[in-house]
């Protein structure tokens, strides 16, 4: 029985060793540096703040002191005891290590959050998602014109991404409504254009109607490259005396088509298959077409040798050559008198030319 207890409190004191041996091994950190939980809080905001004032313009530089001030006002500290926190966890690198472990985990999940942030910081559209039709519309989808100079007028302008391809079509869909007074359709007018820029050139169509309802403009090009950016505005017009006239457009829709979505894609690839039909038809004729001229051309020749004479078969076989006329062999005596004649002239042109310059130089 005694040595059952002295074992028992052996192993009792081993453990409580071991227990203040783990307890001294522990990082104690102190009390004036932020625990781990307020950091890690504390390091996600501070990171969002800084992609927020990454990229902002010259005269907006102030901005980015402004986003991380409130990120420290937020959890009531200051930017020295963040520092002096930062010191003591850069020390121990096994515990900042984890609290970033967790904040890049926390980032990485709200990822599409960070980039809706940003797109509503720079009044831009984020990235489109990827898919073979998906709407690309970023902003508010109601807005409200009036007949006044200063609220007639809705203007956009849509820049692409990595996920516009070549030979995309976009279809812009508005619904319109004409607000009180009711006036007659000849009195008012709407304009609706769109114009995208490609990279080979840009193309433009607009439409101008005076009834409510949906209204929508298609765009697609095959051979202008890819889409560089994307324009737009609505115009809503009326008579001068009419001043009170008000039009509400809501439900936008930019719907964007890969190739392979769209009908007339079909329609397009089958006319290029049948003029690549047609270039092929045509060659085929060209090629028998010169068959039947060389075949004309060796008759014609075959021709000519049946009304050869005799005198000149018999040469061609002897391989002789006939002989020359006597008027035949003046010229040819009188043009080589003539060669050698202009080949002297410029002999003597020569030379002149060489003494000219001989005293020139002296």
């Amino acid at each position: 029985m005694w040595i059952m207890k002295n074992r028992f409190r052996f192993h009792l004191c081993y453990i409580c060793i071991f227990a203040l041996a783990i307890a001294g091994c522990k990082v104690k950190r102190p009390d004036d540096v932020i625990p781990e939980s307020k950091m890690e809080d504390i390091l996600y905001d501070y990171h969002i703040a800084k992609a927020m004032g990454e990229n902002l313009p010259y005269n907006e530089n102030y901005k980015k002191s402004l986003y991380i001030d409130a990120v420290f006002k937020k959890y009531g500290t200051t930017e020295a005891v963040f520092d002096s926190s930062m010191v003591w966890y850069t020390r121990n690198t096994e515990v900042l290590s984890k609290v970033y472990e967790k904040v890049k985990n926390r980032l990485k999940s709200e990822q599409e959050t960070i980039g809706d942030l940003i797109a509503k910081r720079d009044k831009k559209p984020k990235i489109t998602k990827n898919g073979d039709s998906i709407d690309v519309w970023p902003w508010q989808r109601m807005i409200r014109l009036t007949s006044g100079m200063m609220n007639n007028r809705y203007s956009f302008v849509l820049p692409t991404d990595s996920n516009y391809k070549d030979r995309d079509t976009l279809v812009w869909e508005v619904r319109y409504s004409f607000l009180e007074p009711v006036l007659a359709d000849s009195l008012r007018a709407t304009t609706m254009a769109l114009q995208v820029i490609y990279e080979k050139d840009t193309v433009s169509h607009w439409k101008t109607f005076t009834s409510p309802g949906i209204q929508q403009i298609r765009m697609y090009a095959d051979t202008l490259g890819g889409m560089k950016e994307i324009k737009g505005f609505i115009f809503y017009s009326v008579e001068d005396s009419l001043k009170s006239s008000v039009l509400l457009a809501d439900r936008f829709v930019m719907t964007r088509y890969h190739c392979k979505d769209t009908l007339s894609f079909i329609v397009r690839d089958s006319l290029n298959k049948i003029e690549a039909l047609k270039a092929d038809s045509l060659k085929k004729i060209s090629a028998t077409k010169e068959k039947k001229d060389s075949l004309r051309a060796e008759e014609g020749r075959k021709d000519d040798n049946q009304r050869l004479t005799p005198e000149e078969m018999n040469r061609r076989r002897s391989g002789s050559r006939p002989e020359k006329k006597p008027e035949q062999i003046e010229v040819e005596q009188h043009i080589q008198q003539e060669r050698i004649e202009q080949r002297r002239e410029r002999q003597i042109n020569q030379r002149r030319q060489q003494q000219r310059r001989q005293q020139t130089t002296r």
